[in-house]
């Protein structure tokens, strides 16, 4: 079992910044080298939290990334995994050893991916492009034969290390498949106008009237200033993802079937989607996942009632990101209890522990998770189920329809959502 080590992830993103999987590895909480035999216990860990026999697979389309020592590659463990979702991280050095190789030929034969790591594509690596799905490149500047090779091989490639986003576009625009690292966590130079929009201050305001439970004749009011955002807020609550039943034909309908906290979490979706320039999908997953992720650590741990905060603390901790402002001038537009407020800006007070180790727990050599966990009195496992949980969670919430600013609904749509706003009233 993981007694002593944290499950790290890092995403893999598509050349349009949408995640098509993890890279999972180790952090042990005393510092020191994970050993082959915890890979082993990190993929039986993995079998048991995301492939269960009931419900199959639970990350859907993402691929898991899992670093493979000759230990684990000659262990039964993996057969526990589904093959076409995961793909096995390799180093070129291990090709040389005959048992390995024919073990390697195996996996591939049953579908598992394998990416080559530390390979001199210069030199006789160059030979194991046929060998492996995957390769690895660890470098901002590709060198000419590289970038050869990237166009016309059938691996796909894998940048590592591109550390501004002028060298992201140009690796996506040589053909590299996917990027790994924390690039996505800056915002992406002139990707974002200033100021919210008007969608965004108005869900805003919808949002700080949710929070006090104002009279839902109030939010109907709000939003019939916008006919585009009411009918993308119904369109989004009647999608197949919430399973009601029953359509959703006013908002007063809508809170009387759904209640005001769930509105409250899927406003906050729909004010990270309401930009007119620079979405960025992976933010918006990693928010979700951040929400999750806290709410599930607290559970147990602080009241009932206070553990929906610790979700829009996660979902609100990215907000600066996706709307392109400061965290300062996103609290000046809503009006938050002083717990959430503190662990966005400072990640102390109630919240900001759950919030900071869920962070944590996206950054390889953070060696504050086994710290933030002492301070919070949970265990490397709690942590490990809560972390996966919130993974195999994000994939089965309903996300909006990206929303952009008014002027983009159709006359018919505006009449049927007239028609539908006023019933019941």
């Amino acid at each position: 079992m993981l007694d002593t080590n944290f499950i790290v992830r890092e995403p893999l993103l598509d050349p349009k910044q949408k995640v098509l999987g993890y890279e999972f590895s180790l952090q042990n909480a005393g510092g020191m080298t994970p050993s082959d035999a915890d890979g082993i216990d990190l993929v039986e860990f993995v079998a048991k939290e995301l492939n269960r026999q009931e419900s199959g697979w639970m990350l859907e389309g993402n691929l898991i990334f899992l670093d493979a020592s000759p230990a684990l590659l000659l262990n039964e463990a993996l057969v526990a995994l589904p093959p076409k979702n995961i793909v096995l991280i390799v180093a070129a050095l291990d090709f040389t050893n005959p048992d390995i190789f024919e073990a390697l030929k195996a996996l591939q034969a049953e579908g598992y991916g394998i990416m080559l790591r530390g390979a001199d594509l210069n030199g006789p690596d160059a030979a194991l492009l046929t060998l492996v799905t995957h390769v690895e490149i660890v470098d901002d500047v590709i060198p000419a034969s590289v970038a050869d090779a990237i166009k016309h091989a059938s691996v796909r490639f894998v940048a590592r290390g591109v550390d501004s986003w002028e060298a992201y576009d140009a690796c996506a625009e040589l053909g590299m498949d996917a990027f790994v690292g924390n690039l996505y966590m800056t915002t992406k130079p002139g990707s974002h106008p200033k100021g919210l929009n008007p969608a965004q201050a108005m869900i805003l305001q919808l949002m700080d009237m949710v929070r006090k439970n104002s009279d839902v004749r109030q939010l109907e009011g709000i939003l019939k200033r916008d006919a585009g955002l009411s009918y993308k807020l119904l369109r989004y609550i009647n999608s197949a993802g919430f399973g009601l039943g029953a359509e959703i034909q006013s908002l007063r309908h809508a809170v009387t079937m759904l209640g005001y906290s769930p509105l409250y979490r899927w406003l906050s979706l729909l004010l990270a989607t309401a930009s007119s320039a620079g979405y960025s999908p992976v933010l918006m997953h990693t928010a979700v996942v951040r929400g999750r992720f806290a709410e599930l650590l607290g559970k147990g741990f602080i009241p009932k009632s206070d553990v929906e905060n610790l979700f829009v603390s996660g979902m609100f901790s990215l907000l600066d990101r996706l709307l392109g402002i400061s965290m300062e001038e996103v609290l000046e537009n809503i009006q938050l209890s002083e717990p959430v407020t503190q662990a966005l800006l400072s990640r102390e007070g109630m919240y900001g522990p759950f919030l900071a180790l869920a962070e944590a727990c996206e950054l390889k050599n953070n060696e504050k998770i086994g710290e933030l966990a002492d301070s919070l009195f949970v265990s490397p496992e709690q942590v490990n189920e809560a972390h996966l949980a919130a993974l195999a969670w994000a994939p089965s919430f309903p996300m909006p329809v990206r929303i952009t600013p008014t002027a983009f609904l159709p006359a018919h749509a505006a009449a049927e959502l007239k028609s539908t706003s006023t019933d019941g009233r």
